[in-house]
Parts: C-alpha cells; structure tokens; sequence
C-alpha cells in the first residue's frame, strides 16, 4: 500500500523554522546517511534566512509553491498547531508522506481530518512523541507491560515549568485557543501523552485551569483521572513556575512496585522499588540524564523509526491513530474544565 524508498536517501523537506525547528534539524544531521534535506519555509523572512543559513536548502515563503515544486518525500510540520492539519491535507493531496510535531491538532475532528486525509492518499502520518523514546521512559514502559507494578493503583504527574510574558509575546499565535492551546495542549502534551501509553485507557476525566499570564488559554491546571483498570490519578500543571523549568514527574504506585521518574523532563528516575527483580534493574542509574531542555532527547531516535518505516523495515511508533488518543484526551479535559463536569471517554459526538 505504502511507497518503500530504498537504495538512495530520503528527502525531506521542514515547513516551520521556529524554535522546535533546531531539534529537528538537529535529528537530520544525525541522520545525514539516510536523511537529505532539500528545502525549508517559513512565512517569516529571518527564521528562513536563519534555516537556510544553517541547513543550505531551498528557501520558499509560501507552503503551496514548496508543494508545487519540491522532490521531497516526507514533509515535516513544525509550524503552529491550529495550522497543522490544513497543511497536512495539502501535503497529503499534493502526494506527500507527513511528520507533525505535537500536538498534531488542537481540535479533535482536525486530528481525524488529518487521518482519514492520509488514508485516501495512501501516505504515512507521523506524529512526534519524542519523550517515549527518552531512556528513563523506555524502562518505565517495559516495567509496566511485564506488569511488574500488580495492580496499578495510584498515578500522579507533576509539570512545573516556566513560560514568562516575553515568551508568549514572541508570536501572536502563542496562547491563543485556534493555534496553540494552553499549558496542556501544547508544553505539558507529552505528560498527558504518558497517562494513556505507560498507564492504559482513561475513562473519566475532571479538570480545573486558571490563566495568569496575558493569553487567551490556561497557564495553570489540575486534572483527576480514572482508568478503565480501576486507577486513580491526578496532573498538576503550570507554566508559572518562578525562575526556570522546575520538574516534570511521573509517579507510579502498585501494590507490588513503586516508581517516580523526576528531574526536569523525566530524566531522572529517583524511586524504583519492585517486589521482584529483572536483570535490566541494573540500568536504572545509566538510563538517568543531564538536561536543561524540556524536549530531551528522543528526536533523532524518533527519526530513526521514521526512516525504518519510510525504508519498510518497521512499523511507525506513532501515526495519526496514535496520536489522536493524547488529542481526544487533551479535549477531555478541556470540556471538563470549561462544563464544570467528569468528562467520560470515548468521546461520543
């Protein structure tokens, strides 16, 4: 059904230079053997001239003439999310495979757009969940699936993080509910992404947020949740942290095991007590990281999956169905925060 590209390089093309740019233009030289990129766009001049500076490619202003021209065999989104998914129709109706960064919508019948508009062209639709990848995740996702914890029995997810004024006036669309999304929907994504990969499918959701910066969204939110299986659990968010990045935590609690993974991002597991033992215990301490950046660094190894897909050597870790499930579970908790009400998954409209 899906085109194999073998035998020669992958060409890429990046639509977006704004700050996540870097990571993924950072993830491309990684992959320089596999990966070519051959153009880049963006509507603001200085963000171009800066990509072009650093990657050499062809420079367009606008996406239709990039479509119009380029050899690219997968477009990359890393424009503001509310512009994703017409993008991606267009990308995909033009006859190219897509990579969207997180979320891939901030509405929830965008993100099915999205899909079905790759089903019809028979491309691929990646989806960027780049913490699953990080090591600390990645033990904490076998721990769970080789049901080391019994029952699950309590949850809890903490992201205190810092986005001052300056940083949302650094462009119009920041904090605005068409193209951005609030503290959940766009920094704290991947934690709500974390709830139904690691812990399983959520039934109910309650919310409350607040919105102390000068935006249209929330900076501020707390969140309870029931799983199917029976857990509890709870997120606390905030872009207010004083003065930096604070910790974004995970903490899982069993009746036969007991872990917190914290640091910044996730990178540090600081609590890993189980009633058993398994030979990879052992990694815990080599899986813990050093991080300043809240994306850590599971981009260039997310790539790696693409390019395996892209060469029918695998299977995508996350397409479009796969990132739908954190996007229908972000408008979970925005109808129960705005309605005042639990919020029952699936969402039924």
């Amino acid at each position: 059904m899906y085109d194999i590209i073998q035998n020669r390089k992958i060409k890429v093309a990046l639509v977006g230079c704004g700050r996540i740019a870097n990571n993924h233009f950072g993830s491309i030289e990684a992959h320089q053997d596999s990966l070519e990129l051959v153009a880049v766009c963006d509507t603001d001049a200085a963000a171009l001239a800066s990509a072009v500076e650093r990657t050499q490619a062809k420079a367009y202003r606008k996406l239709k003439d990039l479509l119009a021209e380029t050899d690219a065999d997968l477009i990359i989104l890393t424009t503001p999310s509310g512009q994703h998914p017409q993008q991606a129709v267009d990308c995909f109706e033009a006859g190219f495979n897509v990579l969207t960064e997180k979320p891939m919508a901030t509405r929830l019948h965008d993100g099915e757009r999205m899909v079905q508009a790759a089903d019809k062209a028979g491309k691929r639709l990646f989806v960027v969940k780049q913490n699953r990848l990080n090591a600390t995740m990645q033990l904490l996702k076998r721990a769970v699936e080789e049901k080391r914890f019994g029952n699950i029995n309590m949850v809890h997810l903490n992201v205190f993080w810092t986005r001052p004024q300056d940083y949302y006036d650094q462009g119009a669309w920041r904090g605005t509910w068409e193209f951005d999304g609030g503290a959940f929907m766009n920094q704290a994504s991947h934690y709500v992404d974390l709830m139904e990969w690691l812990i399983g499918p959520v039934q109910d959701v309650q919310a409350m947020v607040s919105t102390h910066r000068d935006i249209e969204t929330e900076d501020t939110g707390v969140v309870n949740i029931r799983w199917r299986h029976g857990a509890l659990g709870s997120m606390a968010v905030t872009m207010c942290t004083y003065p930096k990045n604070y910790e974004g935590s995970i903490t899982i609690l069993g009746d036969k095991g007991t872990v917190r993974v914290g640091g910044v991002a996730v990178n540090d597991i600081q609590t890993w007590d189980f009633a058993d033992e398994k030979d990879y215990d052992a990694q815990v301490k080599e899986a813990n990281y050093e991080t300043t950046s809240v994306y850590g660094f599971g981009h260039p190894l997310y790539y790696k999956n693409v390019i395996d897909v892209l060469r029918g050597e695998a299977e995508p870790m996350t397409d479009g169905r796969e990132g739908l499930k954190s996007l229908e579970l972000l408008i979970a908790i925005y109808l129960a925060a705005r309605d005042n009400k639990t919020v029952s998954l699936p969402l039924i409209y």
